[in-house]
C-alpha cells in the first residue's frame, strides 16, 4: 500500500461503524522475539503489520532466525533456541523502533558474540541508558553515543539482579526480565507503577515460568520455551483514535472487534467514561493468555478531564489521542507526562504546535499540556505530525471537527503501527 506524506482531512459530522484494527504491536514484537529463542516452529497470525514489527523480524533475520511469512497476515518463525543465535554479519536495524532496540538488548545481553544495532534518525535521539544500566550491572558491556544509539552490545556471563526501574517503562522491563532467562539465579523488577504485561504472559504462554508478586515481576535463569501457535489480538492503541474520535463527535458510535482487552491497556475506556462517553465492553475470548473481544464507544457529553501522574504509566501511548477529546468541548489537562518528551518526537511539544496550527487552544507544560475546548470547532490549518505516527493520527482525528479541510503533514509516518489508518478514517466518515 503507497504512503502518504500529506493527507487532507475532511471535516466530518460523526463516525459511525464497525471495524477491526492491525494487530498489537507490543505483543507482536514479544512473539516474535520469544518465537526466536524457543525449540521448534512458532506461527504467529494476525502480526501486525507495521513497520516497526518488520524491523524485529529483519533483526531476528539477521541473528540467524528463518523468519516466513505465510498467509496474509501470518509469520513462522523457526526458533533456534536460548543459546542458538548467531553474529549478525553487519548492524542491525532497528529502524524506528524504541521496543526492538530495548528488547533485543536483553537478549543480546547474554549472547557470546558483540551486536550492533542502529535505526532511523528519530531512534538515534531517544535514551537507552535506562535499559544500558540494568543490563551493564547483570554483566554485559555497552558501547553508545552518549547513551543514544547505535548500541554495541557485548554479551556476557549474566547474573540476576533485583532491578527498581527510576521510571516505570514496559520495555526497561522487558528487557530486564529477557535478559534474566539467561541470568544465574532470579532476576526481578519492582516498578513504582504498574505497567503492561505483555512480556510476562507471553512467557507463560511459550511455557516458561514467571513470578507476580504484588510490583515485583520475577523469573529463574535457565528456561526453555517450546513453539507454538498464537492468535494476536487487535491493537488497543490503534483502537484507541477511534474510540477518541467517537467520544468527541455528536452522533458518533464506533464498534471495534476483536481487539485486544489486557486490564494493563486498558485504562482509556475508564477515561473516556468519566469524559462523558458511552462505553460498552464484551470480553468473548482469551488467546495465550491476552483476552480479546467488543469495545463500542458512543457520543453522550462531554466534560472536563484530567489525567493524573500516576495514570500515566498505563495511558502513555493513548495520551496524544486523548489530547484530541477537547478539540471542540471540553478540557484535557495531562501532567507528569514528561515521558512523551522522548518518545519518536517531543510529543508534547509537536501536539501542542500540531494543535494550535489547526486552531485548537492548547498550552506545553513541562511535564504535559492542555488543551482547551472553545466550544465550537476549529478554524482548520496545517499539522506537521514531525515524523512520529500517533501525532499523525491524532492531529487527523482532531481535524474532523474542523471547519474547513485540514492538512497533515507527514502522514506517511502511521505505517510505524496503522498502514490503514487514513483508509478506515475515510469508511468511518463518508
Amino acid at each position: 500500500m503507497p504512503s502518504i506524506s500529506v493527507a487532507t482531512i475532511v471535516p466530518a459530522r460523526r463516525v459511525r461503524g464497525r471495524l477491526t484494527v492491525p494487530g498489537d504491536k507490543s505483543i507482536s514484537h514479544r512473539y516474535a522475539i520469544l518465537a526466536a529463542l524457543a525449540q521448534g516452529r512458532s506461527t504467529i497470525t494476525n502480526f501486525a503489520p507495521g513497520a516497526d514489527c518488520r524491523s524485529t523480524l529483519a533483526c531476528l533475520r539477521g541473528l540467524g532466525v528463518d523468519v516466513r511469512d505465510e498467509a496474509a497476515g501470518t509469520v513462522s518463525v523457526m526458533g533456534r533456541g536460548p543459546d542458538g543465535l548467531r553474529s549478525p554479519e553487519s548492524t542491525l536495524d532497528a529502524g524506528n523502533s524504541g521496543t526492538t532496540i530495548r528488547l533485543l538488548a536483553g537478549v543480546l545481553a547474554a549472547q557470546a558474540f558483540s551486536t550492533t544495532i542502529a535505526g532511523d534518525a528519530s531512534l538515534s535521539r531517544r535514551p537507552m541508558r535506562r535499559v544500558i544500566e540494568p543490563l551493564t550491572q547483570m554483566g554485559a558491556r555497552f558501547e553508545s553515543v552518549d547513551g543514544h544509539p547505535p548500541l554495541t552490545i557485548h554479551g556476557g556471563i549474566l547474573r540476576g539482579i533485583n532491578y527498581a526501574p527510576p521510571v516505570p517503562s514496559a520495555q526497561v522491563k522487558s528487557a530486564v526480565l529477557l535478559a534474566g532467562l539467561r541470568a544465574s539465579g532470579t532476576t526481578s523488577v519492582t516498578e513504582s507503577s504498574q505497567t503492561r504485561d505483555h512480556t510476562e504472559r507471553a512467557l507463560t504462554a511459550f511455557g516458561g515460568r514467571v513470578a507476580v508478586t504484588g510490583p515485583t515481576v520475577a523469573v529463574e535463569g535457565g528456561q526453555e520455551f517450546a513453539g507454538r501457535a498464537l492468535l494476536v489480538p487487535g491493537d488497543f492503541s490503534s483502537a484507541a483514535f477511534w474510540m477518541v474520535a467517537a467520544a468527541a463527535m455528536p452522533g458518533s458510535r464506533v464498534a471495534i472487534e476483536h481487539v485486544g482487552l489486557n486490564p494493563t491497556r486498558f485504562a482509556l475506556l475508564g477515561v473516556l467514561r468519566r469524559f462523558g462517553a458511552r462505553v460498552d465492553v464484551t470480553e468473548e475470548t482469551v488467546d495465550a493468555g491476552e483476552p480479546r473481544g467488543t469495545v463500542t464507544v458512543a457520543y453522550d457529553h462531554t466534560r472536563t478531564l484530567a489525567i493524573a501522574p500516576d495514570e500515566v504509566p498505563a495511558l502513555i501511548d493513548e495520551l496524544p489521542a486523548i489530547a484530541a477529546l477537547a478539540a471542540v468541548h471540553g478540557e484535557v489537562v495531562v501532567r507528569g507526562a514528561a515521558e512523551l518528551r522522548v518518545k519518536e518526537s517531543d510529543r508534547i511539544a509537536v501536539l501542542v504546535a500540531g494543535f494550535r496550527a489547526l486552531g485548537v487552544d492548547a498550552d506545553e507544560r513541562p511535564d504535559g499540556f492542555i488543551v482547551h475546548g472553545s466550544g465550537s470547532p476549529p478554524r482548520g490549518g496545517v499539522a506537521d505530525a514531525r515524523g512520529d505516527h500517533r501525532m499523525a493520527m491524532a492531529f487527523a482525528v482532531a481535524a474532523l471537527a474542523a471547519r474547513q479541510p485540514s492538512t497533515v503533514e507527514g502522514a506517511d509516518a502511521v505505517v510505524i503501527s496503522y498502514p490503514g489508518f487514513f483508509q478506515m478514517l475515510h469508511q468511518l466518515t463518508r
